[in-house]
């Protein structure tokens, strides 16, 4: 409701702004300090006076008398030396709140634009780990957030199915194991199978370093993945695709899904990357170089503001002077930032080529999950890509690459989707020291006394993504076992489940997306403070009020708290002053999609998660201030639990956008 009613003083205010000519000045509005200052305040009198010359506070007096009546809105004051205050009509506010809470928004339509929100993209030769699940759960969460806003949303996953990663695997698995392709089959098929890969990648990264000569068989190797020939290219289809059904499994843990999973081996095999190269070499956008550390390599020039470009052995050179990144080296083969731009250009419907689909996977809601194809495709599929807006959930380590990807997008004369192509960036995950030295890793001195220790999955160092959440749900089930004994074995697995997600996906989405998360276990899995199940137990808290209505009261039911109240109750009960306290916490349970749109704005999960902390956190103080079921007032306690059902359900709404389900019991 809150969001709302902001919207209507908005328009207001631009009618406003249109009776006097002025076009130019946009309408700002603000949440006053506090609510005897109004729910609402404008310092557009500000800006006008600068434009009129005339005193602001003389324009906020006109503002205030001439704006017609709006819908929500009680009275319109003036305050300090040109603001103006809006006062909402509490009543009014209350009963659409509560019979607006819990509904879901109308579903958006095809004729709305849609957006493609790339997220997870883990390299599938090994087990996912705490790094991956931060960029699934904030790539996850605001898709959930773009959906609230009525957004048309394709998620995707990209699987970088022919990269050196890949390679290095089916290198360890001819030269180190020394498996066939039946042998290897065979491994593939056991469950832990990532895991099993997770050891051999860093085995064989040690491999490769003690003698610089075995490189080539990494080149060899890579060469025959990315034509489709012989054992190894066998070897990386099966390790691959076996690999990805694993994240996915971890990933359904958490409650993340995919709508398409993309594969760079048929970006290879349809040839995306000579449409764009075409295409890039007609426009001028990339020259051959014909000199210097780069001849032969097709490069771009350009200045994204990081600096640096591409070697043709493809290190990374910070000089000031090169501003040269390379796009195709000179032995044929194209870097990630040219299959990249290829890939962009499709998500856009630019590239004037597409996949094949087949169907790889279907959730038990039924949720199809479609994969990239050469040939072969299935009927069925719906129409991927051709997005108004891309969001690409990726760390800020690649930032300079994302930049490129623009820079060849504007290079091409596509400046729309340059503008609209958005790098949803984040900083990395690592591991507090005492959580490092828990989980085994040998620490020198200087490491411990670190605020965080960096992991390596090259070096098999890291939390792996299924270990954590299986010692977070043995934590909160032992917990669970504890409270409700008598609760059947499944109902208690499934409140551990729920908690230990819960916890997980808060403690990853509450810091914003700039700050370096060390992750440590015993702050993942505290139920005090600013966590999941701090917020998850709010919700269970009203609940269980609800629980107990209905046991005292034959006649109680939900059903009751959603229809209209006495208006004359409610308006004496939230009256300013005495009814303050009543009135901030139903103004913060209304003011959820406001939140939302916020977050949208600054593309910032975190801010969400801090919404839901805050009205958790406001409630428990509502729930100890006032004994909801021994209220001797019928109308006092039949609105203390209209604004309990209110709290729940747009408390359980926000945990769903975070990902977390509010469980019927704690």
């Amino acid at each position: 409701m809150y969001h709302i009613v902001e919207a209507r003083i908005r328009a207001a205010l631009r009618e406003f702004l249109m009776r006097h000519n002025v076009r130019d000045i946009s309408v700002v509005t603000q949440r006053p300090p506090k609510v005897a200052l109004g729910e609402v305040a404008t310092p557009i009198a500000f800006e006008l006076a600068k434009r009129l010359r005339r005193a602001p506070r003389e324009i906020a007096q006109e503002i205030a008398t001439e704006l017609a009546a709006i819908p929500g809105v009680a009275r319109v004051e003036l305050a300090g030396a040109g603001y103006v205050n809006f006062f909402f009509d509490r009543p009014a506010f209350f009963t659409a709140a509560v019979a607006g809470a819990g509904h879901a928004p109308k579903p958006a339509g095809r004729e709305e634009p849609k957006c493609v929100v790339e997220h997870t993209n883990i390299n599938p030769n090994k087990a996912a780990h705490i790094g991956h699940l931060r960029n699934a759960a904030l790539g996850d969460t605001f898709v959930r957030l773009l959906r609230r806003g009525g957004r048309r949303v394709e998620v995707q996953n990209y699987i970088d199915n022919t990269g050196v990663q890949v390679a290095d695997v089916v290198v360890a698995f001819m030269h180190l194991e020394k498996k066939s392709v039946q042998e290897v089959r065979a491994l593939a098929a056991e469950p832990r199978f990532d895991y099993f890969c997770w050891d051999l990648y860093a085995r064989v990264t040690q491999f490769l370093e003690d003698d610089k000569t075995r490189l080539a068989l990494r080149g060899e190797t890579l060469a025959a993945i990315e034509h489709g020939e012989g054992a190894a290219a066998e070897l990386a289809e099966i390790v691959s695709v076996a690999i990805v059904r694993c994240h996915l499994r971890t990933m359904e843990r958490l409650g993340v899904k995919y709508d398409l999973l993309p594969r760079e081996s048929e970006i290879l095999q349809l040839k995306f990357w000579d449409t764009a190269f075409q295409q890039l070499k007609e426009r001028g956008a990339i020259r051959l170089a014909t000199g210097g550390k780069n001849a032969g390599c097709w490069v771009m020039n350009l200045s994204t503001g990081e600096g640096g470009g591409e070697s043709e052995e493809g290190s990374e050179a910070g000089d000031a002077d090169d501003t040269a990144k390379v796009i195709v080296r000179s032995n044929g083969t194209v870097t990630y930032v040219g299959k990249d731009i290829a890939y962009q250009m499709w998500k856009f419907g630019l590239l004037g080529r597409d996949f094949a689909y087949r169907r790889f996977y279907t959730y038990p809601d039924g949720h199809t999950l479609w994969t990239s194809a050469a040939t072969g495709g299935e009927p069925g599929a719906p129409e991927f890509g051709h997005a108004a807006d891309v969001y690409n959930v990726i760390d800020t380590r690649q930032a300079y690459l994302q930049n490129v990807v623009v820079a060849g997008l504007r290079a091409l004369g596509f400046e729309e989707q340059a503008e609209r192509s958005v790098h949803f960036s984040y900083d990395v995950v690592a591991l507090s020291p005492r959580c490092a030295a828990e989980m085994g890793y040998t620490l020198s001195d200087e490491d411990a006394r670190k605020p965080y220790v960096e992991v390596s999955g090259r070096k098999g160092q890291g939390v792996k993504a299924d270990d954590l959440l299986d010692r977070l749900e043995t934590a909160t089930r032992a917990e669970v076992d504890m409270r409700h004994a008598d609760t059947p074995k499944a109902e208690r697995e499934s409140m551990a489940h729920a908690i230990a997600v819960g916890a997980l996906r808060y403690f990853l989405l509450k810091f914003t997306r700039t700050a370096i998360i060390a992750f440590d276990f015993r702050d993942a899995l505290s139920f005090e403070g600013e966590t999941g199940p701090y917020c998850q137990y709010a919700a269970v808290r009203a609940r269980n009020i609800f629980r107990k209505a209905a046991e005292q009261r034959e006649h109680f039911s939900l059903a009751q708290l959603d229809s209209a109240g006495d208006e004359a109750s409610i308006k004496e009960l939230l009256r300013s002053g005495e009814g303050d306290d009543l009135w901030e916490l139903a103004l913060l349970a209304g003011s959820l999609d406001a939140q939302v749109t916020t977050a949208l704005s600054a593309q910032e999960p975190a801010f969400v998660a801090k919404y839901t902390f805050e009205l958790a956190q406001a409630f428990n103080l509502f729930y100890h201030h006032h004994h909801v079921l021994s209220e001797a007032d019928p109308a006092k306690r039949l609105f203390l639990l209209r604004l309990s059902r209110l709290v729940e359900r747009q408390l359980v709404t926000a945990l769903d956008l975070l990902g977390i389900e509010a469980p019927e019991k704690m």
